[in-house]
């Protein structure tokens, strides 16, 4: 089977095992698979369960629940009801999601949750090994603080924690028809104790590798797939060497993302130097596609979001894409195979309608352990520059007649009608901007609190963004002396409408004239 460029992660229960009413059928189960054909998807990452405990028949890790007198959650009930029902009466799941997508055409890889919190969290889903080895865990020694990231986690320093997490990917190799495997490293990302990462490094390194050969021996052809945070420096930082996986290839597919979270649409990632590393290795990028964006307006990315997203992600040479967190959609309907459906194609995407945009953390109730690009602190006389990426050529399209409309939106934060800011994109000025007041709000789809003004640009041929890296320059030149508090640009966005042909129609809001007079002509 070839191999695979489109990779779509599935995590086994929020949009199927907990959403079937006891007992599931196997073709309910099915389902997981089969609603992904016809789609541009030929392979499938299936998580086994939570991590600590998993939702099939193993004999080596633990069923969700085996451990559970009384619940506390009705849906991990189901989610064990399911999974023992379908157990017993002989179709184990993990052997019914093989079967089903290579009877489809897909490829399937068994993928795991390297990491899980202790049992504090959410005692119902835990496993008797993590109940009763506390002295296994990274906060064992006593001597972190209790607001330290993670240190519930196991510390894999200890034989005892890598053959656990070893055996578990050991037998699903073994025991099912899988085409290769997944370590899915960046979900709560620490695994050594803060003193002891350095050390770590080498140990999970080993420990990659022994993966790998146990993935080479179950088959030849069969792939080990790692999912990492997004550059060298921050995996480094947490124990994991991916440039040295690559270097020393014992892993076949890289899966690039943000550190831990939150996950959203963010068109303007860097995977140049992963790439550069892979290309003189034998090893894949298929960087994550997620498509959540969670402002104060948007929770999905519209169609216009993913393509923009994709393209830039195309042009810098990536090997495919893996569809991440895409469970948001369930029930999937015709938006989400619309999706789907383009992302291989960049050249059909090209003169498509796009929605740029740089992830903004302002009023977000999410935890993030990256950087964010914005918001950014404006001073009075200091010009705040932020960057982004496009991959449309508008002089391209322009001259054939084919670009509707290009539409800049900037959202600045803290400010009011007294403060007096300019503008502009690539070194010249934009003029011109409608401005929406939203100093106030009683309500918004997720939360109050987001820019002050909205700057709202139509710029012309000469001032429209270039095809790759773009610079706003924002100057604060007049702060209302009777505010405290800073001024911050905190929302860019940038639309691109298409029309289909030269002077073709956007529909009847295109027209001045009504939508009766319209639609009659």
């Amino acid at each position: 089977m070839p191999k695979p460029r489109f990779m779509y992660y599935h995590d086994g229960r929020h949009p199927h095992i907990y959403r079937y009413e006891p007992p599931m059928l196997k073709e309910e189960y099915w389902a997981c698979i089969d609603e992904l054909v016809g789609t541009p998807i030929d392979a499938v990452s299936f998580c086994l369960g939570e991590g600590r405990t998993v939702l099939h028949d193993t004999k080596v890790g633990e069923l969700l629940g085996h451990n559970v007198a009384q619940w506390d959650h009705p849906v991990f009930r189901r989610a064990y009801q399911n999974a023992k029902h379908l157990i017993d009466e002989g179709n184990d799941p993990m052997r019914l999601v093989c079967e089903r997508a290579h009877h489809r055409g897909m490829s399937l890889y068994g993928c795991l949750l390297i990491q899980n919190p202790g049992p504090e969290n959410c005692t119902v889903r835990c496993s008797d090994f993590r109940h009763n080895n506390p002295h296994l865990e990274i906060r064992a020694a006593g001597d972190l603080g209790p607001d330290t990231l993670w240190i519930d986690g196991l510390d894999f320093k200890h034989p005892e924690v890598r053959d656990e997490r070893f055996n578990l990917i050991e037998e699903t190799l073994n025991e099912y028809d899988t085409d290769g495997f997944e370590l899915q490293f960046n979900f709560l990302p620490r695994f050594f104790h803060p003193n002891e990462v350095d050390v770590g490094v080498k140990i999970m390194t080993e420990w990659v590798a022994r993966v790998y050969e146990a993935v080479k021996k179950s088959g030849s052809d069969h792939e080990l797939v790692v999912r990492v945070p997004i550059d060298f420096p921050t995996s480094l930082s947490v124990g994991l060497d991916v440039a040295e996986w690559i270097k020393r290839g014992i892993v076949d597919v890289v899966v690039p993302e943000l550190f831990t979270g939150p996950h959203r649409v963010d068109p303007n990632l860097d995977f140049t130097p992963m790439l550069a590393a892979a290309r003189s290795a034998d090893c894949r990028i298929l960087p994550a596609l997620h498509s959540r964006v969670g402002s104060d307006r948007i929770a999905e990315g519209p169609i216009e979001m993913i393509r923009a997203q994709a393209c830039n992600y195309w042009a810098q040479g990536i090997d495919g894409l893996y569809i991440c967190q895409w469970f948001h959609h369930w029930p999937f309907e015709a938006d989400f195979y619309e999706r789907l459906r383009e992302l291989p194609y960049p050249d059909l995407m090209a003169n498509k309608d796009k929605y740029y945009y740089i992830p903004s953390t302002l009023g977000a109730h999410l935890e993030t352990h990256s950087p964010p690009l914005l918001p950014v602190r404006c001073e009075v006389g200091k010009p705040t520059e932020v960057n982004f990426a496009i991959s449309d050529d508008l002089p391209r399209w322009h001259a054939a007649g084919r670009v509707h409309d290009v539409l800049l939106r900037i959202g600045v934060s803290g400010n009011t009608e007294l403060d007096r800011v300019t503008f502009k994109l690539n070194s010249k000025e934009l003029t011109g901007a409608r401005r929406i007041n939203q100093l106030y709000r009683m309500d918004a789809p997720r939360h109050r609190t987001g820019p002050s003004y909205w700057h709202i640009f139509r710029p012309d041929p000469d001032t429209w963004p270039i095809k790759g890296r773009n610079t706003l320059t924002v100057e604060l030149h007049q702060r209302d002396t009777a505010m405290l508090g800073d001024v911050s640009l905190s929302d860019v966005e940038l639309e691109i409408k298409y029309l289909k042909g030269k002077h073709f129609q956007r529909g009847y809001v295109d027209s001045d004239l009504g939508y009766y007079e319209y639609s009659s002509m």
